[in-house]
């Protein structure tokens, strides 16, 4: 079976206009390859980011990593984080490992993977390039509205109506 097929466009210009703020990372380098423990066979260690200018009334951010280009209808979600208070500036490299991680009263929602964390990039071999969206969501509110039984999809649903900006940062990766 051939995997062959078009790139997916990148997703976040197809949503809701919000302002944007700065990410910067130690550890992805934009529209470069991921670092070896950013991917799942080698560590599953999510990326140091840090991050400034988010839009005034910013009450609380939500943490995504999403892969457009996995061969589903629907991509990838590796990495859900919700509610982190809004005088975080920065995640350490790893605080995707689980809800202890994580700032204040933050919490993981499962990720496509099925495990509540950071799960790292993990293509079919031999496919097409994967991107790796890191994204800060600035929200408007300080609890998105959802627990940790919600979906990536249900969380980004809500997004869509509690994003005051968007800061991001994307790595790539092939197996």
């Amino acid at each position: 079976m051939s995997l062959d097929r078009p790139v997916t466009p990148d997703p976040y210009p197809l949503l809701p206009a919000a302002a944007t703020f700065t990410v910067t990372s130690d550890d992805v380098t934009d529209g470069a390859p991921l670092k070896g423990d950013q991917v799942n066979a080698h560590g599953d260690t999510s990326p140091q980011l840090s991050w400034s200018g988010a839009p005034e009334g910013t009450k609380s951010f939500v943490v995504t990593c999403f892969d457009p280009d996995a061969p589903t209808p629907s991509g990838f979600w590796h990495w859900v984080a919700v509610d982190l208070p809004a005088d975080t500036t920065s995640l350490p490299a790893g605080a995707g490992a689980d809800d202890e991680s994580l700032p204040g009263g933050a919490f993981h929602v499962r990720n496509d993977g099925g495990g509540l964390g950071y799960m790292g990039a993990a293509p079919p071999e031999g496919d097409q390039v994967h991107r790796y969206y890191f994204v800060v969501h600035a929200v408007g509110e300080e609890t998105l509205g959802v627990d940790a039984s919600a979906s990536p999809a249900v969380v980004s649903f809500n997004l869509a109506f509690k994003t005051l900006g968007r800061a991001i940062v994307h790595g790539t990766y092939q197996h």
